[in-house]
């Protein structure tokens, strides 16, 4: 993406439409919504998208591969961090295909398996912060109680408010058409 869609006005755009759609659906609470605006901000640029690579450096798209190449490169520093991390990084991939990139995980016959690891995911990153005792466990319990409904509404979002892309590749357009809404400051309507 261009310069012109800095870090902040991507996450105000996210964080207007997360909370205008979630509040649609009558999902009202501000740290869900916020750490979803925060996914969406994440994941819309492709770099963070593909984070995960092969040791080759070629793209990984799917939650098993990704899982695979995680747990053949973590090193024996900290690995509870390391899982962590893992987990709550396939827990935002989830909830952005399945919900942002539904129809493209449909096709390739993952959803419920990405419904279901997503879940799984966060629930993992809600057990160890809580055996840290660290704040924000509550979140990923929520995130993973309810990651089929959150990914459902993300997928509403898609349709209500992005148009479908024709495209052979749907992340290019997706991007694209970020970048279109952010120039017309769309949010200021």
């Amino acid at each position: 993406m261009t310069n012109i869609l800095s870090n902040d006005r991507l996450q105000g755009f996210f964080l207007d439409m997360t909370q205008r759609c979630f509040g649609e659906l009558g999902i009202r609470d501000a740290q869900v919504t916020g750490y979803v605006a925060d996914v969406l901000t994440e994941f819309a640029r492709s770099d963070r998208l593909y984070r995960v690579r092969s040791r080759k450096n070629q793209r990984l798209d799917s939650v098993v591969e990704k899982l695979a190449e995680e747990e053949a490169t973590l090193s024996r520093e900290n690995p509870l961090m390391q899982e962590r991390r893992q987990r709550k990084y396939m827990g935002d991939y989830t909830l952005f295909m399945s919900g942002i990139f539904r129809s493209h995980v449909e096709r390739g016959g993952y959803l419920d398996y990405y419904l279901k690891e997503g879940s799984r995911s966060y629930l993992k990153v809600s057990e160890v912060d809580l055996s840290l005792y660290r704040t924000g466990f509550l979140l990923f319990q929520e995130l993973s109680e309810k990651f089929e409904y959150f990914s459902g509404a993300l997928d509403y979002m898609h349709k209500t408010y992005f148009a479908a892309s024709s495209k052979k590749d749907p992340f290019s357009g997706f991007l694209k058409q970020i970048e279109g809404w952010m120039k017309v400051n769309v949010t200021d309507n």
